[in-house]
């Protein structure tokens, strides 16, 4: 579920973004006492997502919407379908109808793409994670289709998880250091965040499992042979992340290795919009 709190923050700024000092066209030629009806019509096959979004949008403009679900996220959708009829101001439909399609639209690509990589993890111990690669400020939206699409989501932000990547770990002066020096943060800030290492060669796992306290392995640009002798090392002691070009190609590929998680920021950054129209309903 979204948080309703962060949610209507990024419907007031897009909307804010999209009306600015009024919706001109429809206050030019439809009375602000005009009622209506509208219909979410499918326009291409795939996994449906964004109907609460939906909902929340129309309800902000208008407190009074009705707002009939035809179908659920996570829906299996084909072409020709419905998946809402909403019943409101028609100043709060033709305000809020791009918002609506931009955002389920988006979340219905990711969500089909997403579901895609699960479909082929089905028999394997693995699941595919998101990462932090998404749209400034649409990431809420993008991880909420990851997860209704079958994926599992990753850390929200840097907040939320401690993760030393390359760059951290030459800065800091290598593995042992960065990690060393972080659980000691971790310890004197009283924060229970979970810690990943990347690691970019066998003798990076090596490392990391000597300086130990840490919960998750990244094994970054493996083959799927290197994974397999890095999951003998580190035994089922430490949960593994493989990442860095897995494609729906070469996916069981990874997954026959029995890693724990496969990371694919493509899930997000090259999922396909779908089709969708909000259509009238004239009686």
């Amino acid at each position: 579920m979204l948080n309703e709190a962060a949610l209507n923050a990024f419907i007031r700024s897009a909307l804010a973004e999209d009306i600015g000092n009024g919706d001109h066209s429809t206050l030019a030629c439809i009375p602000p006492t005009a009622k209506g009806n509208a219909l979410l019509k499918i326009k291409e096959n795939g996994i449906l997502a964004g109907m609460e979004v939906a909902a929340a949008i129309f309800k902000w403009l208008d407190m009074y919407t009705v707002f009939k679900p035809l179908k659920q996220d996570g829906d299996v959708m084909k072409a020709g379908e419905a998946a809402f009829e909403i019943e409101a101001a028609v100043h709060t439909l033709l305000m809020g109808e791009r918002l609506v399609l931009n955002c389920m639209q988006r979340m219905s690509g990711i969500a089909t793409l997403t579901h895609q990589y699960v479909e082929k993890l089905k028999g394997y111990h693995t699941r595919v994670l998101d990462t932090r690669k998404t749209t400034p400020n649409f990431r809420m939206l993008e991880k909420e289709a990851v997860r209704i699409g079958g994926g599992v989501n990753h850390r929200m932000g840097l907040y939320d998880m401690v993760m030393l990547k390359d760059n951290h770990i030459d800065f800091a002066g290598g593995i042992t250091a960065a990690v060393n020096k972080t659980v000691n943060y971790l310890k004197d800030n009283n924060l229970p965040l979970k810690l990943e290492v990347e690691t970019r060669n066998l003798e990076d796992v090596k490392e990391v499992l000597a300086a130990g306290r840490i919960d998750r392995i990244m094994l970054d640009n493996f083959t799927p042979d290197q994974i397999a002798e890095a999951l003998q090392l580190i035994n089922g002691r430490i949960e593994t992340e493989a990442s860095g070009g897995i494609t729906l190609t070469n996916l069981e590929d990874y997954a026959k290795t029995g890693v724990d998680f496969i990371s694919v920021g493509a899930i997000i950054h090259h999922a396909v919009s779908l089709d969708l129209s909000l259509k009238a309903i004239i009686h």
